[in-house]
């Protein structure tokens, strides 16, 4: 038997319980029992890939952190849209996201300091339909150290490179890391020649990064992206440019039909109406953006771009009179409130034994107060806990929309 037998037979089945058979004669079971665990990981998140025939998958790591399908594409369309015919891609991993940005170039090069993934790479791009392509097995600044120093590298050549990174965000150690100066490579070191020798530079970063810190150290900032995925914040995405016509946030959630928002970087410092608490009335419209906007920090911005009301100003709660279409919030219809007298909770929580409780500007945390209005979680019914205007705690019973 073949590995491509054997991984045909087996490639849905558990890798765990495959590895403890004896492995067929000519059956390399370690190399097929990799491709089956990546395998079943790409269905989820990278379907397109998983539908081809022959392709290699990586070790476990490297799948792992690969972008997905859907965050890959979307990294492609701003890649089309900012008009480059060449890209670099200086920390190419298993190359997700260069093989869709790729599609859209002249050429393009990926830089990769691990051998086992340019021999992947090797064989996978020309299945995936990129034939105009060079993989370079070396790290990052040896090949920027090299290209700057070519002698056809010009700046006249500038105008048409996109270059992108998304450095390894754990150290020698194993151990993650945040800080833009942790990674590796430390983009800070390199971007004055990166934006010297490109129209664009775009970077792909942690979402737990401090979005306000790498505005401070990050030089050209034009854009930055918050991609969220069926709202869970996932990637943050910077575009630098040494000519810059504008400043401004992208926020997304894809896989969703709620619609993008974009507003300027200095958006963050944007003022919105308090909400008065007796606006919090039966059928009033509770809006709670979404992950994206939260992280940007532009959810006044938001606010304004729709003319809600806040409820309190370190709620990010806001209120308004009516749904709103595909708009980029959860959304709820507002059918009762109580304050936390021990009378008055009593009665509103009588028939309340399970529901969704966020906790958003109160001094409690969900669990505490799980136990304390004694419910389990999930069901139809929906509470914030919350502070209004005036710092009157109160509890809002709501129904999602």
């Amino acid at each position: 038997m073949t590995n491509e037998e054997f991984i045909k037979q087996y490639k849905n089945e558990n890798p765990l319980s495959l590895a403890l058979r004896k492995a067929p004669e000519g059956v390399d079971l370690q190399w097929c029992l990799r491709q089956i665990e990546g395998y079943n990981i790409a269905k989820k998140k990278l379907p397109e890939w998983a539908e081809k025939k022959n392709i290699w998958f990586p070790p476990k790591l490297s799948m792992e952190q690969c972008s997905s399908e859907a965050t890959a594409k979307y990294k492609q369309a701003i890649a089309k849209r900012l008009g480059s015919k060449v890209l670099i891609d200086l920390t190419g991993g298993f190359g997700i996201d260069f093989s869709y940005m790729a599609k859209d170039m002249d050429a393009a090069c990926y830089v990769e300091q691990q051998e086992v993934l340019c021999n992947i790479a090797s064989h996978n791009f020309p299945l995936m339909g990129l034939l105009n392509t060079k993989i370079s097995n070396t790290t990052c600044e040896e090949f920027w150290k090299q290209y700057t120093t070519d002698a056809t590298t010009t700046d006249t050549n500038r105008e048409n490179i996109l270059i992108y990174l998304d450095p390894a965000r754990r150290n020698d150690k194993g151990k993650k890391v945040f800080s833009i100066n942790d990674c590796t490579p430390d983009v800070t070191l390199l971007q004055d020649s990166l934006l010297e020798h490109s129209a664009h530079v775009m970077l792909k970063l942690s979402p737990m990064l401090d979005i306000v810190q790498a505005r401070r150290i990050l030089k050209g900032i034009a854009e930055i992206h918050v991609v969220s995925l069926k709202g869970e914040c996932k990637e943050l995405v910077f575009v630098m440019s040494k000519e810059i016509d504008e400043q401004r946030y992208f926020c997304v959630n894809l896989e969703t039909n709620e619609e993008s928002f974009t507003s300027p970087l200095s958006a963050t410092t944007e003022q919105v109406d308090i909400a008065n608490p007796v606006e919090i009335t039966e059928g009033a419209i509770i809006f709670e953006p979404n992950a994206s906007i939260m992280k940007a920090g532009v959810q006044n911005a938001f606010a304004k771009w729709k003319n809600l009301k806040k409820l309190h100003p370190m709620s990010n709660l806001f209120l308004g009179n009516r749904p709103i279409g595909n708009i980029p919030a959860r959304q709820f219809v507002i059918e009762q409130t109580s304050d936390f007298q021990k009378a008055n909770l009593k009665d509103f929580m009588q028939d309340i034994k399970q529901a969704n409780l966020t906790i958003r500007n109160f001094p409690s945390t969900v669990d505490n107060l799980k136990k304390r209005l004694k419910i389990k979680d999930g069901g139809n019914i929906y509470l914030f806990a919350t502070t209004l205007s005036d710092d009157a705690h109160v509890l809002i019973r709501c129904k999602k929309i």
